[in-house]
């Protein structure tokens, strides 16, 4: 057959972003093996029951036709005012673009701030799409990496570091995945005076604001940071939704405008009763304080268990849906770690350097589990870590 395009062999040059441990683990789950998966982030529980009958009220009701391209008024409107509470600055529809999930609102702002050849900066440790994105759209990019020592909080002199002539943008995410790190106000703040004095595009990825409580600071409310700030979001991890495909993007109304563009030739618009029952969970916030406070609690719950464990130290995971545990001191390669854990205690987990170098040495643990199977796989990762220390003795 023809060749395909440079642009799409180019996305993942390696054909992998390091998930293989993950994948390995599902498959051999689906075997029959008794494996805990503590490697995706995938609610164990469904979307809450309000949501689901609004989607079937809407699908009785006949709105199975093609849609706004920007989403449906009413859903842009709900966006809006979810946007106005998670970024701190009054948002209007016309300020939001619905996309279907929050990589395509990620994948909109990295099309709609930089040309080919242009340059971004990643904060790491990032999600693992992250790389591919800047690819897709065929620019470079640089990662500069949050230091474990440091609660993975972001240097903005290392940033500063980074930057070249043809730096348009800087990526970055908080509450963060994979460290469940919250950034901080003092680390935005200067984050947000870097982007005014180069006049660049601050990419924000707030998926996961809603798991944060009041801890939450969105750098679009920072002083001159507003018109300059796309904030990616979703309903995946707020509203129980991730196989619903919802998310969206905040920005300049003129940036978004501009946007709709791109939905004509990708997505050209939402599912209109999923759009229906997106917006009736927004306006009523289906789901969001139980699904806090479940993550909340088994954080607690497995952070307790692993408390005092030697030689694992854990980094960041004030937030969101994952734990960060730090496992240089018993096994320095953690994608060896990871094999070892699967192989010995049937725990896939997902290793740490999957999202960059700074997370080296790590192990990402999903919360996306109940207590009785978090404190089940806290209790083999301690017999493990005493047995691969005795083993490597």
């Amino acid at each position: 057959m023809p060749a395909p395009s440079k642009r799409l062999s180019g996305i993942l040059p390696s054909g992998k972003d390091g998930w293989e441990v993950h994948f390995a683990a599902m498959n051999r789950k689906e075997a029959g093996e008794p494996i805990i998966m503590l490697s995706v982030g995938d609610h164990d529980f469904d979307t809450p029951s309000e949501t689901i009958e609004a989607c079937v009220t809407a699908v009785r009701s006949g709105y199975h036709h093609y849609t706004q391209l920007p989403g449906i008024p009413r859903l842009r409107e709900a966006m809006a005012r979810a946007s106005t509470r998670c970024t701190g600055v009054e948002t209007n529809a016309d300020q939001i673009i619905a996309t279907p999930g929050g990589q395509l609102a990620l994948y909109a702002a990295v099309q709609g701030t930089l040309d080919r050849g242009d340059h971004a900066v990643v904060v790491a440790p990032y999600y693992a799409t992250y790389p591919g994105t800047f690819r897709a759209a065929e620019a470079e990019f640089t990662v500069v990496e949050a230091e474990a020592a440091d609660g993975f909080q972001p240097r903005a002199s290392a940033i500063e570091a980074a930057l070249k002539p043809n730096t348009r943008a800087i990526l970055l995410n908080t509450p963060n995945n994979p460290t469940g790190a919250i950034y901080s106000r003092e680390s935005l703040e200067e984050i947000a005076k870097l982007c005014v004095k180069h006049d660049l595009w601050l990419l924000s990825d707030e998926v996961y604001w809603t798991l944060a409580g009041d801890h939450h600071v969105s750098p679009r409310s920072l002083p001159g940071m507003a018109e300059r700030t796309l904030v990616i979001n979703s309903m995946s991890k707020s509203h129980g939704m991730t196989g619903w495909r919802i998310g969206w993007l905040t920005g300049p109304e003129s940036m978004i405008s501009l946007l709709i563009s791109l939905n004509l030739v990708t997505t050209y618009g939402l599912t209109d009763f999923v759009s229906r029952a997106a917006a009736e969970a927004l306006e009523n916030d289906y789901g969001v304080e139980l699904i806090a406070d479940i993550y909340n609690g088994r954080r607690k719950v497995f952070l307790d268990a692993v408390r005092g464990l030697n030689d694992i130290t854990v980094r960041g995971s004030e937030g969101g849906m994952y734990v960060m545990l730090d496992v240089r001191a018993i096994e320095p390669d953690d994608e060896k770690f990871a094999w070892a854990l699967l192989d010995a205690e049937k725990v896939g987990v997902m290793p740490g350097s999957s999202f960059g170098d700074a997370a080296a040495g790590h192990i990402r643990i999903s919360l996306c589990q109940p207590d009785d199977v978090l404190l089940d796989a806290a209790t083999r990762l301690r017999r493990f870590a005493s047995s691969y220390r005795s083993k490597a003795a």
